[in-house]
């Protein structure tokens, strides 16, 4: 038999056995054995409640919450700090909060703090005659310079050091959180008119797509002067919801 006959032979009773095999399983799909062949995709698999969850994470993947001065001089009166806030004890425990929230939803913490020179020789002009004979507010490797008792940097947590107001001004802070994708931060710590609120307006400046201050878990010297700086950020797009708002 010449080649080509015997290769078509052969084509014939393969389409014939493929016929075989497919007349088999439509005969057991007519008969209802349908959904034992054809895999069904769960229902939800794609509704709206099954896309929160991962557009929740996206969202909060390019968040980021900058915890300001939270330190043992600025918030403790034990310390006997010149530099203490004296509204910033009682926002502790909800900076605390603040921060295991952030945590859980998988947001970036950096811990903003001050560390200076024992000398002062790189703080504020008007505040270098607080620094002698080695001791100061928040010298680095000083009690004082610590976090608040009940905060803790944690692994995957960053510290970032700033030794003037803004946590932006000459620090590598815009860029670590542009490297790290972030486009929305979330503001916690001391003080509102000072540290607070010059973060907030460079932030702003720097084109943060959202800028938010906890209004409960920040604080100045007094409450008038902490809320007359809320709704001066509040006049430029910043949200100041409370910490219960945010967590909802």
């Amino acid at each position: 038999m010449p080649l080509h006959l015997a290769l078509l032979s052969c084509l014939l009773v393969l389409l014939l056995s493929l016929d075989k095999f497919l007349l088999h399983y439509l005969k057991r799909w007519l008969s209802g054995g349908g959904a034992s062949i054809i895999p069904r995709i769960p229902t939800g698999a794609f509704s709206p409640r099954s896309r929160r969850p991962m557009a929740a994470a996206g969202k909060w993947s390019e968040t980021a919450m900058l915890v300001i001065d939270m330190q043992k001089d600025f918030v403790d009166p034990v310390m006997g700090s010149p530099m203490l806030v004296a509204g910033g004890e009682a926002v502790v425990p909800a900076v605390a909060e603040a921060v295991a929230v952030a945590r859980e939803r998988g947001i970036f913490v950096v811990w903003v703090v001050r560390e200076h020179d024992p000398s002062g020789r790189d703080v504020e002009l008007f505040r270098r005659h607080l620094y002698s004979g080695g001791k100061g507010p928040t010298v680095k490797g000083l009690k004082g310079a610590e976090l608040a008792d009940g905060l803790f940097i944690k692994e995957g947590d960053y510290k970032l050091v700033k030794t003037r107001f803004s946590a932006f001004f000459a620090t590598h802070l815009d860029s670590v959180l542009k490297t790290q994708g972030i486009k929305n931060l979330v503001i916690v710590g001391v003080q509102t008119p000072n540290c607070i609120r010059q973060t907030v307006y460079d932030a702003v400046e720097l084109d943060y797509e959202k800028v938010m201050v906890l209004i409960d878990a920040t604080a100045a010297a007094r409450p008038d002067i902490h809320l007359a700086n809320i709704r001066d950020m509040k006049t430029i797009g910043v949200e100041t919801p409370t910490l219960e708002e945010w967590r909802r």
